[in-house]
């Protein structure tokens, strides 16, 4: 930077990063009121150095960013907060809270915040910086304070995490993600004939207690039934995602990006046959959650 930068360029400078360190601490953090104070502690420091002596301000700004985020995450660590099967009121539910959240969480994608949850301080972070914005390992390095090598090491162990493997082929994956797509749009617009369409004529549905209102029947069967129930927990469906479970496709369900329900499901040709809910904290705990793989490309 040029040491006569003054401090209304520095300021508008700051903003023109503001929207992209909003971005890398939402990954780390999974929280938007988190991100933003991690860039606005960034600003506070930055304002006492000597700008003049920042050679690349962008670079300067994510590395002391993510340093924040990685010590709130290690910190997290420390306590074992741990926000999976945390549970979340009917209430909350109606909203994602601030706009911002909303709007964060869509971008980023509530399956890979689910997973992000689940990787070592230093593996999301290392994993975040390379992966998501292209940070060489060079730069990570310190950060993480590992060698080039190390961080390269724990970005691939967290690419693996995060990515999983599929236990069945790509092609059954790709037509179970179809159908589990159809569902959940069903649900979220409320179509019971699409729901129908969907579901196998014997469905059966399981849920744990904790994820049904009170009076609500832990086991349904039948289509009809089914889609009736489905539609009674259909406002949950817009903060739903597909993702593997164990291997399998599956749903989660992450107000937040923070993971509150997990709906394992069983496919039959193209309808689904039976599903479970689940909201135990300890069975949530269990699963192994990773992103989807691409579909493959349309044959030619």
């Amino acid at each position: 930077m040029d040491e006569h930068d003054g401090p209304e360029l520095l300021a508008r400078r700051f903003e023109a990063e503001r929207r992209r360190l909003v971005a890398v601490a939402y990954r780390m953090l999974g929280s938007a009121a988190e991100a933003e104070d991690a860039v606005q502690e960034a600003w506070l420091r930055l304002a006492t150095v000597d700008a003049g002596s920042i050679g690349n301000l962008a670079a300067w700004l994510t590395t002391v960013v993510s340093r924040l985020c990685l010590d709130a995450l290690r910190g997290r660590a420390a306590r074992r907060e741990d926000p999976v099967g945390e549970h979340v009121p009917d209430l909350a539910l109606d909203g994602d809270g601030p706009e911002q959240e909303a709007e964060l969480a869509e971008s980023v994608g509530r399956a890979l915040l689910v997973v992000l949850d689940a990787l070592g301080p230093d593996e999301r972070v290392a994993f975040v910086l390379h992966d998501s914005f292209a940070v060489p390992f060079d730069r990570i390095a310190p950060i993480v304070g590992r060698s080039p090598g190390a961080a390269k090491k724990l970005a691939s162990r967290a690419r693996a995490k995060v990515h999983g493997t599929p236990a069945a082929g790509a092609e059954k994956v790709a037509g179970h993600r179809v159908v589990v797509e159809a569902f959940l749009a069903a649900a979220r617009g409320g179509d019971i004939a699409e729901l129908l369409a969907v579901l196998a004529p014997d469905v059966v549905r399981r849920a744990d207690p904790a994820a049904l209102p009170a009076g609500r029947a832990v086991l349904v069967r039948g289509a009809r039934a089914v889609a009736d129930e489905t539609l009674v927990l259909g406002r949950r469906a817009r903060y739903a995602a597909p993702a593997l479970i164990d291997g399998a496709v599956g749903i989660v369900v992450a107000p937040r990006g923070r993971l509150t329900l997990a709906l394992t499901v069983t496919i039959t040709g193209a309808r689904i046959s039976s599903y479970d809910v689940i909201a135990s904290p300890p069975r949530l705990h269990a699963l192994r959650v990773t992103l989807l793989p691409d579909p493959p490309p349309p044959r030619a």
